[in-house]
């Protein structure tokens, strides 16, 4: 038997989640060659990376330094803090939801002090209280924040809270995993240190690595404070300085693919561009959710474009495993909830999806609703 006719049928499926996403034809085509990490044209791949990376984050030339860091964001988060913040050093961590638990529990894990600021998942920070925390205690050496907090959905006042933390001398850190490269924000004007994302989100690359956006004059302060040999930051940075290779293995084929993919973002017109059809997908969702019955778990006003968090349907015949494989069945991938104090669901709006998509989305949600015989 021929391999080729051994192998399964496979589509693609459609994923309204917050990452991994569905990806282009042509990104995933772009993994089909083989480069050697050492290679001169893998390092000319990885230098343009780079280079496009801070002209996403607007800081071409303002002293920044794109990192990548194999494995997921939250090694690239780990590789931040641990790396970053001195022996004695204090952290900050501004809370309302999953993410920034886990910023501070990889603190904890490095027996790094931690100021925890905890706020409801369905709330933003209290600009107020961040300013009297800092206030309260000179021993706080760095300041982080979520800024998609991807557990609802809620967008967190990047600007506003850096412009606090600057105040006192604190370096800053933001987790944009799910926000850079679909919300326009210019680090230098947020007044962030190190800014963290990945490269399956909004780039609309494949699983890998993760990313770094660092201020090189704040990096290079840090000599001798990593807690890991892996991870380490400044070291990694100074690899790249020396010949634009990595420390230890890249991952090759992820890098060919991140490369076409912010190929793909200058052509729909940088990130103003990708967050103007993002908003249009989630646009698309909301009025057709509404439509149906369902309302959103956040306030208008807190809510972001990049992920929606919908409460279950109050009907009794509603089970989410049975409505997520149903929607799985017919090649749509949601993704489960994650808030603490509700059941609920959420739809991404991010990833190489349209509105048409969405509209196609709400159609199978509807013939499922049926199907289950939920009203709402």
């Amino acid at each position: 038997m021929a391999i080729n006719s051994a192998l399964p049928n496979w589509k693609d499926k459609i994923l309204f989640t917050p990452g991994p996403l569905t990806t282009s034809r042509t990104v995933k085509q772009s993994l089909l060659r083989d480069l050697g990490s050492r290679d001169y044209e893998f390092n000319s791949l990885v230098t343009d990376i780079r280079k496009r990376l801070l002209d996403a984050g607007g800081v071409a030339d303002s002293g920044y330094e794109a990192i990548i860091m194999q494995g997921s964001g939250t090694f690239s988060m780990e590789s931040v803090i641990s790396s970053t913040i001195p022996a004695d050093g204090k952290f900050l961590v501004i809370i309302n939801g999953a993410y920034g638990r886990r910023v501070a529990q990889i603190a904890e894990a490095h027996h790094i002090a931690v100021v925890p600021l905890i706020y409801p998942e369905n709330s933003k920070p209290d600009l107020a209280e961040i300013e009297a925390a800092l206030e309260a205690d000179d021993a706080i050496t760095s300041v982080a924040v979520i800024h998609c907090e991807t557990t609802t959905g809620i967008m967190n006042p990047i600007k506003e809270i850096g412009a606090i933390v600057k105040r006192f001398g604190k370096d800053y850190f933001v987790d944009a995993m799910s926000s850079f490269g679909g919300v326009p924000f210019n680090l230098a004007e947020c007044e962030i240190d190190y800014m963290v994302s990945s490269a399956n989100k909004c780039i609309e690359g494949i699983p890998g690595f993760g990313i770094i956006l660092a201020k090189r004059e704040t990096l290079l302060k840090t000599e001798a404070y990593a807690r890991t040999f892996s991870l380490d930051l400044l070291a990694q940075l100074q690899r790249f300085d020396i010949d634009g290779q990595f420390r230890f293995t890249p991952p090759t084929h992820s890098l060919l693919a991140y490369h076409q993919a912010l190929v793909e973002l200058e052509m729909e017109g940088g990130v103003e561009g990708r967050a103007a059809r993002y908003k249009a997908n989630y646009d698309t969702l909301v009025a057709g959710m509404r439509e149906m019955g369902f309302k959103e778990y956040l306030a208008a006003e807190d809510q972001g474009f990049i992920i929606t968090s919908f409460p279950y349907p109050k009907h009794p015949n509603f089970d989410f495993e049975e409505f997520y494989r149903a929607l799985n069945e017919r090649d749509y991938v949601i993704y489960p909830g994650k808030v603490s104090e509700a059941d609920c669901f959420r739809i991404g709006s991010i990833g190489r999806i349209l509105p048409a998509d969405m509209m196609a989305l709400l159609a199978a949600i509807r013939e499922v609703l049926v199907e289950m015989e939920v009203e709402l």
